[in-house]
């Protein structure tokens, strides 16, 4: 019987054994100066064992300066490739395929943090969310950027990530620029659609010339800013840079929604508890006491408004893959709150995107790709974010304990069943 789920799917060069991929995750797991732990590799060990087709690792930075969060895994020197190595070997040693997604954080961190004394963007526009006022780089620092983004190709190259991903979305230093409202540049890098877009350009050029054609880069970029009120990228304007995109060489775009300016439309879900959360244990505990205390104030408030706003939803970006998938030859990949094999099913089968990618119920059920292809019941996200609440400050994980619990368990009893076959 065909197996929609588990049929081959090429992202250039790279063949991949199904259509369902782990999602990138924030995941605090990794040391201090950036390196690959043990800590890291034990959440992608189960990932990995389960022979998940395609792993799309957390954001990991491509400098120093692009750094989002404390404990955040870098790839911006060769003392991190030892540990590198170590994490591509795990997915090989299981079968899974494993792409490493670059970034710079750009404006969207707590410099202080994270060891930094500033921030950058491509203007000076405060981050609102997290308080934070950058300076726009220079055009020698832009140079920088685009030539620490190959570097970091050619690393995870020599680490043995089977390829690439480019972050242009959710607000980070690349959707930084291609927004209006985050880039007021009146030089080569502002003003219109052709010049925000040309870091863009100018990195994946860069990739490219470095790495070569036949090495799988692909970007994940939004379908929409929906920076509400505010002059965000556009659907037609982010249409516009997958195909240039597409003209330049890459191999496969994954779409999502957001900045982190936006509220929360990327994760959707159940927020009673996610403020406080947030504030308790998450990033916003790295930030002034008073934005502190604020937050708690208003947190029953903010639950309220997100929990009307953007309610759990399976697929909530198939419409904007939808568009893309028809305006391109490439794969779309679609991120959006899936967890049950009918709605991944119906996604692909009614031409939306060609494969599924998966963050929040893949930190629930790490199995959840066996569970796919076995047809067998597991562990199940119940989407109150937990896990991004703490994101930032904390390890990514499931954070609840009826989850955990009943994710502990089969955890035992497969890893028991792997001995008892040796």
């Amino acid at each position: 019987m065909n197996d929609r789920l588990f049929s081959e799917l090429r992202l250039g060069s790279l063949t991949v054994a199904g259509r369902i991929a782990k999602s990138a995750t924030s995941e605090t797991r990794a040391s201090e100066g950036g390196h690959v732990t043990d800590e890291l590799l034990a959440f992608y060990e189960p990932i990995a064992r389960a022979k998940t087709p395609l792993i799309i690792t957390g954001n990991v930075y491509v400098m120093p300066q692009g750094k989002s969060t404390p404990r955040q895994c870098g790839i911006d020197d060769d003392d991190k490739l030892p540990g590198l190595r170590r994490w591509t070997a795990l997915a090989r040693e299981h079968g899974a395929r494993i792409v490493a997604q670059l970034n710079h954080c750009g404006r969207q961190n707590i410099p202080a943090a994270v060891g930094l004394t500033e921030a950058v963007s491509a203007s000076d526009v405060t981050e609102k969310l997290m308080g934070t006022k950058p300076r726009p780089l220079g055009k020698g620092e832009i140079h920088d950027v685009v030539d620490a983004f190959a570097e970091a190709a050619v690393r995870a190259e020599r680490a043995g990530f089977d390829g690439v991903q480019i972050h242009i979305g959710h607000g980070y230093l690349l959707n930084q620029f291609l927004a209006p409202y985050t880039n007021r540049r009146d030089d080569a890098y502002g003003g219109s659609l052709e010049n925000r877009m040309r870091i863009v350009r100018e990195t994946l050029e860069a990739i490219r010339g470095r790495v070569g054609r036949d090495y799988p880069v692909i970007a994940k970029l939004n379908g929409a800013d929906l920076l509400y009120g505010r002059r965000g990228a556009t659907t037609k304007e982010l249409l516009a840079v997958a195909k240039m995109l597409e003209r330049g060489g890459i191999d496969a775009v994954e779409i999502t929604v957001g900045h982190y300016e936006s509220g929360l439309p990327m994760m959707r879900g159940n927020f009673d508890t996610f403020f406080s959360t947030m504030a308790e244990h998450g990033a916003a505990k790295n930030t002034s006491p008073a934005r502190r205390l604020g937050l708690r104030l208003i947190a029953p408030v903010l639950a309220r408004a997100c929990n009307t706003l953007w309610p759990a939803q399976e697929g909530f970006n198939r419409r904007y893959a939808r568009l893309f998938r028809r305006e391109l030859r490439i794969p779309i990949l679609c991120v959006g709150g899936f967890h049950t094999r009918s709605a991944m099913e119906d996604a692909i089968a009614s031409g939306d995107c060609d494969a599924i990618t998966i963050g929040r119920a893949m930190i629930a059920n790490p199995w959840l790709a066996r569970d796919l292809r076995e047809g067998r019941a597991g562990p199940v996200c119940n989407y109150t974010n937990g896990c991004i609440a703490r994101a930032g400050n904390m390890p990514v994980d499931c954070y609840d304990p009826r989850v955990t619990a009943e994710r502990e368990l089969v955890t035992l009893r497969r890893k028991g069943a792997a001995v008892a076959t040796v």
